[in-house]
């Protein structure tokens, strides 16, 4: 049976149709073009369709990688920064254009997906993805497949809570992960040390001592707190900051210093996906 993975970005909407061997059939892609609102979307999905339909002409698996968490349901967008797909109906909107249900999941849990059947996490059991970007993501794999909870918000690692009265998060709490660990978080510190602007794998070349520490004690504390709880065989990094180096060499010493346990083994590994996650991670949705 072939597979069929779609993901929806913020600029461009991929798809990829794989035989049951994992063979590429085809891997294109259109422009999102969201300014012109969700109907437009609708109309670029239906392009891709066209493009890729001669592929599926048996049942096929199909998964969407979406660019947002997911409502309760499962079939509408809760959030996104593509906000014209806010709370439309999505998962019936897929059907109508391509015959066939699809499984959704948000871009995080798409990475863990990846990760796990393709990637530096495959055949684990247990796999932690975190995303480090401009914002903060995780997702869950258990025995290959995607753990979304009861609440559709497993693996939701960026807004848990790294200190009480902390820095106001947009989510509307305060302190999360994800105002301490993504990207522009990370630049505005290095800022408030220096005054100084930098992207943050420049400021990893050479950085100043506080701001490394700070850096590994929140990540080291972040990930302490996923590994108590769910204990995975492996956690993978992907997004921009995953290319900070030291958090492979000296980030599983800063982790150790807040487990229940000492001596631990989880090993964190830089991702092998990149950019290609989104896509393979959905056709691999089970």
């Amino acid at each position: 049976m072939n597979r069929l993975g779609i993901d929806i970005g913020g600029t461009k909407i991929e798809a990829i149709v794989l035989d049951s061997n994992n063979n590429i059939l085809i891997r294109t892609r259109v422009p999102t073009e969201r300014d012109n609102g969700y109907e437009h979307i609708l109309n670029q999905l239906s392009k891709l369709h066209y493009k890729i339909k001669k592929y599926l002409v048996n049942k096929f698996h199909f998964g969407v990688s979406v660019p947002g968490p997911l409502n309760e349901n499962g079939d509408k967008l809760k959030k996104s920064n593509t906000v014209v797909m806010i709370n439309k109906p999505i998962k019936k909107d897929l059907y109508e254009i391509f015959k066939s249900e699809p499984i959704l999941e948000n871009d995080a849990n798409c990475f863990a997906q990846a990760e796990t059947s393709l990637g530096a996490a495959k055949n684990k059991k247990i796999v932690f993805g975190v995303i480090l970007g401009t914002g903060v993501g995780g997702g869950i794999t258990i025995n290959g497949k995607v753990c979304s909870g009861l609440n559709n918000i497993a693996g939701e690692w960026g807004h848990t809570i790294l200190f009480t009265n902390g820095k106001k998060c947009h989510c509307g709490n305060s302190g999360c992960v994800e105002q301490y660990l993504s990207g522009p978080s990370l630049e505005e510190y290095y800022f408030n040390l220096t005054n100084k602007k930098a992207i943050v794998t420049d400021i990893a070349k050479n950085p100043p001592k506080q701001w490394k520490d700070n850096f590994l004690n929140n990540f080291g504390m972040a990930l302490a707190n996923v590994i108590n709880i769910i204990d995975p065989e492996v956690i993978v990094v992907g997004g921009g900051v995953s290319k900070v180096n030291f958090l492979y060499s000296e980030g599983p010493e800063w982790i150790e210093k807040f487990t229940f346990s000492k001596n631990i083994k989880t090993p964190i590994l830089k991702n092998k996906m990149g950019d290609s996650a989104g896509v393979f991670g959905a056709a691999f949705l089970q």
